[in-house]
């Protein structure tokens, strides 16, 4: 009976978050015990003028947790920030607030994401009319490409620096409520994750790295450039290499070695078949030369016959030999 309350309360707060924003359907889920803290990555460069920075978190599956990289994104429309997703405790279990997009930047649970997200509002840029600027002071951004720029260290924090707890409330958790402002924005029009955005985390889930029972806490795969690509991939610190992960390619590679070395003797057998060729050729010459001599030369050219059809046979050993190494 007393969990079947939790669930309902649950349920009735879910539904006053979701219920200001009428375009944004919010995840919410529940889960008995704290996310692990937030891992220590370098933000990847921007790569183009447009993208806003996501901050990574943790999600929850059947399978654990999970961490979904920090990445950089469009948003669906000019004017709007995101507030990130935190985990909050209440009523003895940890729930999930969804993230979204809207005018203003909400409430996220106080947690210091970093990059701008200082676990209050968010400094890492401003829209200026119709283009994003921003503050190179918390985002890695290549101010001979983008323009569009400014430097404002007062954003950052440095009395949360080294928290890097990620979640609301209860024990060990930050302690911390929505400003007038966060709570203000948490009544405004939202918009929810765009696909690329969605697509983004549903990659994260299906990679088992990602799980903290897997890494550890510390993800190969801290931060990305951009959603759908590795290619430049930030790893987070204490962050180790899987021995599976490095095996996975290995067989695919050596698999793929007897294949080449196998068409190697079919080049070469046919060099048996143009030296069978010569005894041949040798064979004629007695025939000739029997107009002058006598038969002692053909039996001469007999005796050397074998070692005609010795010479070539190995050959194609030789061959295999000389190119193996250089697999």
């Amino acid at each position: 009976m007393k969990s079947l309350n939790v669930v309902r309360k649950f349920a009735v707060a879910a539904a006053l978050l979701i219920a200001p924003a009428a375009s944004f359907a919010g995840v919410f889920i529940s889960v008995g015990f704290a996310p692990p803290a937030l891992p220590v990555y370098t933000q990847p460069i921007c790569p183009g003028d447009g993208y806003l920075w996501n901050p990574g978190y943790w999600a929850y599956s059947p399978e654990g947790y999970y961490w979904v990289p920090g990445v950089w994104v469009q948003p669906p429309t000019v004017g709007v920030l995101w507030t990130p997703p935190y985990w909050g405790f209440e009523g003895g279990v940890y729930g999930f607030h969804a993230g979204y997009w809207g005018p203003h930047v909400g409430f996220y649970g106080g947690v210091n994401y970093g990059f701008g997200f200082g676990g209050v509002g968010f400094g890492g840029g401003r829209w200026e009319g119709g283009h994003f600027a921003y503050n190179t002071a918390v985002n890695n951004v290549n101010v001979t490409v983008i323009h569009n720029t400014y430097i404002d260290r007062t954003v950052i924090r440095t009395d949360v620096a080294g928290n890097h707890t990620s979640f609301n409330g209860g024990p060990g958790g930050i302690q911390a409520r929505p400003t007038p402002q966060e709570a203000a924005a948490e009544h405004e029009n939202h918009i929810q994750p765009t696909a690329a955005q969605q697509s983004h985390m549903q990659s994260a889930h299906a990679e088992p790295s990602n799980f903290a029972k897997a890494n550890g806490g510390h993800p190969q795969m801290a931060a990305l450039q951009r959603p759908g690509s590795t290619q430049g991939a930030v790893a987070a610190r204490g962050a180790q290499v899987r021995p599976a992960s490095m095996n996975v390619n290995r067989p695919a590679a050596q698999a793929n070695r007897p294949a080449a070395t196998q068409s190697r003797p079919q080049t070469t057998q046919a060099r048996p078949e143009a030296a069978q060729a010569r005894p041949q050729a040798a064979q004629a010459r007695p025939q000739a030369q029997a107009r002058t001599q006598a038969q002692a030369r053909p039996q001469a050219q007999a005796r050397t016959q074998p070692q005609a059809h010795a010479q070539p046979q190995a050959r194609p050993q030789e061959h295999e030999a000389n190119h193996e190494p250089k697999k």
